[in-house]
């Protein structure tokens, strides 16, 4: 995961491959919280690894549900039902996750105990006031901690006894399908023959022979529940209705108005139960077929993981992909798209069956042939963020023009000549940073920035990596930072890498490695064991990983790090044949979205066409006290004068090697850092970097 300030995407000139998509996040919530209603236990497939399911299993683990977690399976071991009795006032933090927040409402107001809820910001402007409504109705004690209608909430024991069960209890359709689907999570807890009295862990039946109070649990009414008002995002109600099903409780449902829940209904866990992967994710990836092409024969897109017959709504996507001329094809757990018409067909679409992927259609319209109109998606203002209003906000910035109203967006298609570079402001809202990213195929070759691409944690934290898995760009940028021995370069690429989100290069330890292995192997840097050296570089087994070099796997940062090893290093790079080994080595860590790259020839000759080239220098007395204070720190003894000649001595050698001799390339930005702290080291190589960017501020 990309956990910068922003990121930049190059301008993307195709796509092809195959992807893995991450489990749903809205069926990952929901098997969470069933399984932890249930008793015994449930082994969870595949489940999503995001924020919001994070946020779930820390509340489940407070309420004393058992987990245990074997990568992604998850055993959990349910409550059954009841919670330990006079249990002491329980804060739960839910962050933005709405599958979190409105679910556990209902359910803990009918659990017992007391609960204060609360999330980040945005969550407590997300409206819940009509599922709190229909709770209280029924006879729940809740309270707002804020604003009336929004979280934090506090919820206090109700009494299964008392709850009002006889009559239909209302709540509205029109918001958010969450309300609904929160009561049908939760209502089986009242709705069981042996439910607890509240706070209490003791069965609330009457002796045998007497006769239940009216309107309690164990009186043998069906619980109803009627919409008030249209329901939207009906798919998502089918998603929440066969996962009940599958833990045990056969909801009845009459049109989209009336759900029964049978008297008697009780949660039994399924045993083990698998969770597809997002079908709302996998929007991005159909969209990116229908607007990329790949190599010749590597032209589709194959998505893995969920199928045409997946249980969730989102999967309506690829109608209005197809619609808008995407050529998909299906089988079980897996799509493959590849581009149909072009440009994409303009669409006028009722969206309300595909609220979140219908974002994903929002940004394809940029690259149809007339205007594209999305209608019926009045819920989008009360998701993460507003997303109509940002929707059109950040499509103007590309250059669109954008129309918008209470439940509407209208998106005109992009000119060659009319795409703007743009950095997108995100909203902490994941959906808008992923299919922003799909602006990156314009035809007018612009980068696209993403801010905050962190936001993306929620539901799919490896989404940029496995897009740059499939993509393909135009040129992946590359800064190169050159200078001599114990000049800093090292430090600085590699913090200038880590804030940009870019690869690392540490040439340097290539041939640190080179000379290692060299040196296990009973060879010397001489012509007469060259080829053997060069054989052995052009095979290494190196990984770079969290400031570690691996050869094989084997950590061997420390062992590459002597001034012993520093000698081998720069007698082995004088060889012609290893630099040659080593070349396309090196030429490979070019990947998306960029890469800094530090050595002594990296802008003269690994990468010559580098969009920003650095020397860094510094007085070799300055290095030489840098690098003494750095042995003393490793309990290395050595002195001022030893090391400030060997320092001139390696750069007397390797200005005058014959091969790549060090020096500033030609376009090179000079940086004597003598005087300089890394901090101003590092701002100085950014603001050179920023210059060439053609973004404005967001």
């Amino acid at each position: 995961m990309f956990s910068t300030a922003f990121l930049d995407i190059p301008a993307l000139a195709g796509a092809s491959g195959t992807v893995r998509l991450p489990g749903s996040k809205s069926i990952s919530n929901r098997v969470l919280l069933l399984a932890a209603l249930a008793s015994g236990t449930t082994t969870v497939h595949d489940l999503l690894d995001s924020d919001d399911t994070r946020v779930m299993l820390d509340a489940l683990r407070a309420l004393g549900c058992g987990i245990d977690a074997a990568g992604s399976t998850l055993r959990i071991t349910g409550i059954g039902g009841q919670l330990k009795p006079n249990g002491p006032l329980l804060p739960l933090f839910l962050g933005n996750a709405g599958t979190a927040m409105r679910p556990l409402t209902a359910a803990l107001s009918l659990l017992g105990g007391e609960f204060e809820l609360s999330g980040v910001p945005r969550m407590h402007e997300r409206p819940i006031g009509d599922l709190v409504d229909a709770l209280t109705q029924l006879g729940c004690h809740i309270d707002y901690l804020g604003n009336p209608g929004f979280p934090p909430l506090r919820i206090r024991p109700a009494d299964h006894g008392t709850l009002a069960l006889d009559t239909p209890i209302r709540v509205r359709g029109d918001v958010s399908s969450q309300f609904l689907t929160a009561l049908l999570l939760a209502l089986p807890l009242a709705a069981g023959s042996a439910a607890p009295t509240l706070g209490t862990g003791v069965s609330s039946l009457p002796p045998e022979g007497v006769a239940p109070p009216r309107g309690g649990p164990s009186a043998g009414r069906d619980i109803v529940i009627e919409v008030v008002g249209e329901l939207i995002s009906k798919p998502y109600i089918e998603i929440t209705l066969n996962l009940l099903a599958r833990f045990g409780i056969a909801v009845r449902r009459e049109g989209w108005e009336r759900f029964t829940i049978p008297a008697g209904s009780r949660y039994s866990s399924p045993g083990d139960i698998h969770v597809e992967a997002d079908a709302s994710s996998a929007s991005y990836f159909i969209a990116l077929g229908a607007i990329a092409t790949g190599a010749p024969g590597q032209n589709s897109i194959r998505i893995e993981g969920v199928g045409a017959d997946s249980i969730q709504g989102d999967i309506r996507f690829i109608e209005a992909a197809r619609q808008m001329g995407a050529q998909v094809d299906s089988g079980p757990n897996w799509l493959e798209v590849r581009r149909g018409a072009w440009p994409l067909k303009a669409i006028d679409l009722d969206a309300n069956h595909i609220p979140d992927a219908a974002m994903t259609l929002a940004v394809m319209a940029l690259y149809a042939d007339g205007p594209s109109t999305l209608r019926n998606i009045a819920s989008w203002r009360v998701k993460e963020t507003d997303r109509i209003d940002a929707m059109a906000n950040e499509l103007r910035k590309l250059g669109a023009t954008v129309e918008s109203g209470p439940d509407f967006i209208r998106v005109h298609p992009l000119a060659q000549a009319g795409w703007l570079p743009a950095s997108i402001r995100t909203y902490d809202d994941h959906r808008v940073a992923m299919c922003f990213s799909l602006a990156a195929f314009n035809p007018a070759r612009v980068p696209v920035r993403i801010l905050e691409p962190h936001c993306v944690a929620k539901t799919f934290p490896d989404y940029f990596e496995t897009l740059f898995s499939v993509a393909e760009a135009f040129e992946v940028p590359v800064i190169c930072i050159d200078g001599p021995t114990a000049s800093g370069k090292g430090t600085l690429a590699a913090e200038v890498a880590r804030l940009l989100g870019y690869h690392y290069l540490d040439s340097g330890s290539l041939y640190r490695v080179t000379g290692l292995a060299m040196r296990r192997a009973g060879l010397s840097a001489d012509p007469q064991h060259e080829a053997q050296v060069a054989a052995l570089a052009a095979a290494l087994p190196l990984h770079f990983t969290e400031g570690k070099v691996l050869l094989a796997g084997e950590d061997v940062s420390d062992e590459i790090r002597t001034e012993a090893a520093g000698m081998d290093a720069s007698r082995v790079s004088t060889l012609p044949a290893v630099r040659a080994a080593l070349l396309a080595l090196q030429q490979r860590f070019r990947q998306l979205p960029g890469l800094v790259a530090d050595g002594r020839d990296m802008g003269t000759v690994i990468f010559p066409d580098a969009a920003l080239k650095v020397f860094l220098t510094a007085s070799a007395a300055q290095r030489a006290e840098r690098r003494h204070k750095q042995l003393i720190s490793k309990g290395i003894s050595t002195t001022l004068d030893s090391l400030r000649s060997d320092l001139e001595a390696r750069d007397a050698r390797d200005s005058s090697r014959s091969v790549a001799p060090l020096k500033p390339a030609q376009d090179a930005r000079h940086l004597d850092n003598s005087q300089l702290s890394i901090e101003q080291s590092i701002d100085q190589v950014l603001n050179w970097w920023q210059e060439k960017q053609p973004f404005k501020p967001a």
